[in-house]
């Protein structure tokens, strides 16, 4: 039996690891999980799961959770650190939203534990620290957002000299069909329309403006060790098609699937195996009968080629699209902002930035808080 830990419990990534541990009680038990203020959320699945210690955001949600129930309770970024080094955890599966979720990937990686990998804002900030630490510790990172997930199983006993390239698939997000004077003026909640995907609001924003998909590129580059010229994107609506490899003999390997995330967490938890997963709908190719793909147009997505210009220039500009882009998504959310100005915010955070070659943690952590008090500041 695996021991989970499970950071962001109760987010999109979250609930459907825990539908995962619920579907095969004899191959996993979650022995800890942090969370951030949802209480009336989290009591539930506390009470369902019983973990040994539970992590949540701050000490007002830690007082609130403790006069609810009779275990162990820690708050903030050492909590999480906490939760991920115990001894009895197996695998640490890193699914909180944004940049917090560094340091206790770290030091998980340090104490050897399996790293099931669906923060993708850590690998955007700290990629060459992440990457390098796995490599010295010899710990696996498993990927459980789908287009990294169909990259590693595309990659399944081959070589990585005989790859051409990566093709990551984008739904499009929200707006795909909307030109970008079409998008002045548009709602929250017209970027929480999802056509495919059932997601958290941060991720289903990032989608909207291909930031997402951005970060995909950036986290592809660290995972899989291939350089940016060779982490090709292309529109694909249906999202059947999860990603793809080209070899340098033009044969193509892809994954396909219907669009659920439980499948490539499963796969994280149960790698080198796979289990049955009967509560997601069979791919039926002759009902879908047609599938479109189209070239991505970084005119119509700027975020997309910010993504790639930060990748390319290296160093600490990951760090500081990353930050950028949590802090204007955040606005966004809250309507201080418009849809279009989050990516004004980043571009103006980037143009503003001198880039360091090779942060270290210390630094990362200094330039993202900096970053985002500068893209408040622009706010007044």
């Amino acid at each position: 039996m695996k021991k989970i830990a499970l950071l962001g419990a109760t987010g999109s990534i979250g609930i459907q690891t825990l539908d995962v541990i619920r579907l095969h009680p004899e191959e996993f038990s979650l022995e800890t999980m942090a969370f951030g203020r949802n209480v009336e959320k989290a009591l539930p699945l506390i009470k369902e799961f019983n973990p040994a210690l539970i992590v949540v955001q701050d000490e007002q949600t830690k007082s609130q959770l403790e006069r609810e129930i009779d275990q162990p309770v820690l708050a903030g970024a050492e909590g999480l650190i906490e939760a991920s080094v115990q001894d009895r955890v197996d695998v640490v599966v890193n699914a909180v939203m944004g940049s917090i979720g560094l340091p206790a990937t770290l030091k998980a990686i340090e104490a050897k534990k399996t790293i099931a990998i669906a923060n993708k804002e850590t690998l955007v900030t700290a990629g060459h620290l992440v990457m390098e630490a796995a490599r010295r510790h010899q710990v696996e990172l498993l990927p459980v957002d789908s287009e990294h997930s169909a990259i590693y199983q595309s990659l399944n006993g081959e070589k990585k000299e005989d790859i051409h390239k990566l093709i990551i698939t984008a739904s499009g997000g929200s707006f795909r069909d909307k030109t970008r004077k079409e998008l002045v003026g548009v709602t929250v909640e017209d970027a929480l329309n999802h056509p495919n995907w059932s997601m958290g609001a941060k991720i289903t924003i990032d989608s909207a403006s291909m930031m997402n998909k951005g970060l995909e590129v950036i986290e592809a580059h660290w995972l899989f060790d291939i350089p940016y010229d060779q982490i090709h994107v292309i529109l694909h609506r249906e999202s059947v098609i999860h990603s793809m490899v080209e070899y340098v003999d033009r044969s193509v390997i892809a994954q396909l699937g219907t669009p659920d995330m439980k499948v490539p967490i499963q796969y994280a938890l149960t790698y080198p195996d796979r289990l049955d997963l009967p509560m997601t709908k069979q791919l039926d190719l002759e009902e879908i009968a047609t599938l479109h793909f189209e070239k991505m147009d970084f005119e119509r997505f700027p975020c997309l080629r910010m993504a790639y210009e930060a990748g390319r220039a290296g160093g600490s500009m990951t760090t500081v699209l990353n930050a950028a882009n949590e802090e204007a998504v955040q606005l966004f959310l809250e309507g201080k902002i418009s849809f279009l100005e989050i990516e004004q915010k980043i571009e103006k955070a980037l143009e503003t930035h001198e880039r360091i070659h090779n942060p270290d943690l210390l630094t990362i952590l200094s330039i993202d808080e900096e970053t985002r008090q500068r893209v408040r500041f622009q706010l007044n």
